[in-house]
């Protein structure tokens, strides 16, 4: 048998990859304890999509409630597997800037432990595995916000003829910049994946993602931006901005056009690859643009609290490129834009999201 191996199988991406790869005939063995519900709260559990998993997969889909900082569970879970792992999906992470600050152990030993934890059985266990990791655009840090930014009326953009204008490149540096203590685990976890490419060999990427967002996500306040403004639009929440007068951009990937780019990287592994992967020029919009996309698809105003300080290390815009990795796998196509990821998360939640 062929077995991919999926780590945060119960989130966005994780639950996405899970399904995409059962349908590629590959059996998926997911690990997940729900940390989601300790980090963000009852309402961010993961646990309901783990369930629709297993009904919808059935007989293809293994889970396994297992911590990824857990050495020996990890150990076991790949002796029990060995070289039919054919794909090692490493999204399973501790995702928010503010809950790191909150206690920087457990995200440190999440995020960057973890990740150490998932490579080293690979190398022990099953060397010809690819391993697909989940990376942030927040390893830049707030370099982003030194770009020459020009103020619009509904979004800062960058100055025109930039050599980014056309989105950030993986060419940007990752050093002398604030990362957040969230930042700087996801850092340690992107340079490791790298390294276990460049010195062992192993078969690696990088993907470095934007918002990623889709209708299995979670949402939450510290974790979800897109499903959490619509989400707070349907149930009639108070969405609070901070700071860029709201005018902040960010690109936004749906989860189905990420997990496409992992099966082309699965099909033709590199080793040490670093890619840029989100929205790009595709697919953007400046919360403002997204407050008033999500009125129109409900009909209902959103209800905003502004707040002046920006949280820190936030970036004022982000488009990144995802021209490098077109480049090396021309097949694969973006088909997702904001309204389009809107609507749809709209309307995979209308009967569940609905006012108190």
């Amino acid at each position: 048998m062929s077995v991919a191996l999926v780590t945060g199988s119960g989130g966005l991406i994780g639950s996405e990859a899970a399904r995409h790869f059962a349908g590629l005939g590959l059996e998926v063995v997911g690990i997940d304890n729900d940390m989601r519900r300790e980090f963000f709260g009852a309402e961010a559990s993961t646990a309901w999509n783990v369930r629709r998993l297993a009904a919808d997969l059935g007989p293809a889909y293994t889970h396994l409630d297992a911590d990824i900082r857990d050495r020996p569970a990890l150990a076991e879970i790949f002796k029990r597997y060995g070289r039919d792992i054919a794909v090692v999906i490493h999204t399973a992470a501790q995702p928010s800037h503010d809950w790191a600050l909150r206690d920087p152990y457990t995200d440190f030993d999440v995020n960057a432990g973890g990740t150490l934890n998932i490579l080293q059985n690979v190398r022990d266990h099953c060397p010809e595995a690819p391993v697909i990791h989940c990376s942030t655009n927040k390893v830049y840090g707030d370099r982003p916000n030194s770009l020459p930014l020009v103020e619009r009326e509904t979004r800062w953009e960058i100055e025109p003829g930039h050599p980014y204008e056309g989105g950030i490149t993986e060419d940007m540096s990752i050093d002398a910049c604030l990362h957040s203590v969230f930042g700087a685990s996801k850092v340690a976890a992107d340079v490791m994946v790298q390294e276990y490419g460049r010195y062992f060999g192993i078969r690696t990427v990088c993907f470095r993602g934007g918002t990623l967002t889709g209708p299995a996500h979670s949402a939450t306040e510290l974790h979800g931006y897109l499903a959490y403004v619509m989400r707070c639009n349907m149930e009639r929440r108070t969405y609070k901005i901070f700071g860029y007068k709201g005018k902040m951009v960010r690109d936004a990937i749906h989860s189905s056009d990420v997990v496409s780019a992992f099966e082309q990287f699965f099909r033709a592994p590199r080793v040490a690859a670093v890619y840029n992967l989100g929205g790009g020029r595709h697919s953007n919009a400046s919360h403002l643009e997204a407050f008033a996309l999500a009125e129109k698809i409900t009909g209902h105003e959103m209800i905003t609290e502004y707040q002046e300080a920006n949280r820190v290390g936030d970036h004022q815009w982000w488009i990144g490129s995802n021209a490098a990795f077109q480049r090396d796998y021309p097949r694969w196509k973006q088909r997702y834009d904001i309204p389009m990821i809107l609507q749809e998360i709209y309307e995979a939640n209308a009967g569940t999201w609905v006012p108190a």
